[in-house]
């Protein structure tokens, strides 16, 4: 017999809205693009047709409408995959478990996630103002440590891989990403992206301190599998991943490179890049 989660370990609101989200069930679609920029909701939903929820709270901003015709919801997590765990697991509850009894549904619903969001390359290749899909998300965090994640043997072997070439005193993770929403981008390049758990040392950048691990950039542009090739960093995208295949969700990221950091260029122009992906997005969704 499965019992009810306590209020300790699922926390409700006093509206009935759950803790971070602040949302009900049925205020958020089945298919939701995740951007981790609050501002870049509203970017995102002054395409709909009609809105019918707003919700924010703190970091987590929640835009419900109608884009021809399609149910969609744009949701924001802010930074890292601190908050994309957060994110996923009251998203996920609020199709997935009874308020009211608080049990886990008998059927699950499965939802599409794709986030958008920036990047930087590591590959003299993928320049600055080039778009990107994730083919599969290589976690520097420790977020997994936390978790039973299933991986399948290239993905161990991934993680394994760069666990030795970086000489981490753990080991990452790697996920890959929907079949079927990376076909609906497949006139995108694809690449592995890493998600670091920092923007400066997680990433080799130096301001005023050193990088603790020497050169990260040139050890990670330098990983090349059957899978494909590591091809840029940002802080969310493997977090999404892991998470969308412990709860059984489909999973995409796409990015908006806007800086190359072989090159040290960056976009002059970013937020009409964020455009470009926009209209991408909401042409495939």
């Amino acid at each position: 017999m499965v019992n009810p989660l306590p209020e300790s370990e699922f926390i409700l609101n006093p509206d009935g809205s759950v803790y971070h989200l602040n949302l009900l069930p049925g205020q958020v679609a089945e298919t939701v693009i995740a951007v981790g920029d609050p501002d870049r909701v509203a970017m995102i939903s002054r395409h709909f047709d009609s809105l019918e929820v707003q919700v924010r709270k703190r970091e987590f901003v929640t835009h419900t409408g109608s884009y021809k015709g399609k149910r969609l919801s744009v949701m924001s997590t802010g930074i890292g995959t601190d908050n994309v765990e957060i994110f996923m697991t009251e998203l996920d509850a609020l199709f997935n478990v009874d308020f009211q009894t608080r049990l886990p549904k008998e059927t699950a619903t499965r939802l599409r996630i794709i986030r958008l969001g920036t990047s930087g390359s590591m590959l003299a290749s993928l320049p600055e103002d080039s778009l990107l899909a994730s083919s599969s998300g290589l976690g520097l965090d420790t977020l997994m440590t936390f978790y039973n994640l299933p991986q399948h043997s290239e993905e161990r072997f991934v993680a394994q891989l760069t666990k030795e070439r970086l000489q981490l005193p753990f080991l990452p993770y790697c996920v890959k990403g929907s079949k079927e929403l990376l076909a609906r981008f497949a006139d995108l390049p694809q690449g592995i992206t890493v998600t670091c758990p920092g923007f400066y040392g997680p990433q080799g950048r130096r301001v005023r301190l050193a990088a603790g691990t020497p050169d990260l950039l040139i050890t990670l542009s330098g990983i090349r599998v059957e899978m494909g090739a590591v091809s840029n960093f940002e802080m969310e995208t493997a977090g999404y991943y892991a998470m969308g295949r412990l709860l059984g969700h489909d999973m995409l990221s796409l990015n908006a490179i806007v800086a190359n950091r072989v090159t040290n260029r960056v976009s002059k122009k970013p937020e009409a890049l964020i455009e470009k992906l926009i209209a991408i997005l909401l042409e495939k969704i």
